[in-house]
């Protein structure tokens, strides 16, 4: 029972959106730990693949009537790479950068700013996480 009352809210989405900046968060830290390794190249996981398959999960989500937290996780745990790894949280190597002396491409601004904006987007799905488990305790509590 309590299963259904957390997978019927946003709340399997939300997991997932900090599940994902999460792992973004390691890679993007690790871009600038290498800032003064020789030849390093930035890597990134898209965000932009990752909004694409959360929207195609909450879609299939819809049109089947299942389970929502089922839907979500079947739909971005189906994808895989050649890799074996999940399309959405697969490392790549990031946009081409200038090469500086050391054939390196790694910009620390840029990285900071991924990271501020990730960051942002952590604490927005975590913010709202909690506003869906005070409601979910209100209910049950009957107190609001």
């Amino acid at each position: 029972m309590l299963s259904s009352l957390f997978n019927s809210s946003t709340v399997p989405v939300l997991e997932q959106v900090v599940n994902f900046t999460q792992a973004r968060h390691g890679v993007l830290a690790g871009n600038i730990a290498n800032l003064d390794t020789p030849g390093y190249k930035t890597r990134d996981i898209s965000p932009v693949e990752f909004q694409k398959r959360l929207k195609e999960a909450v879609e299939a989500r819809r049109q089947a009537g299942v389970s929502p937290s089922y839907a979500i996780n079947a739909q971005l745990a189906g994808r895989t790479t050649a890799t074996g790894h999940d399309g959405m949280n697969e490392v790549r190597e990031a946009v081409k950068n200038i090469l500086y002396h050391d054939n390196s491409d790694i910009s620390i601004e840029k990285q900071v700013a991924e990271i501020s904006k990730n960051q942002a987007q952590h604490n927005m799905a975590l913010s709202l996480m909690v506003s869906q488990f005070h409601l979910l305790k209100a209910a049950v509590t009957e107190r609001p």
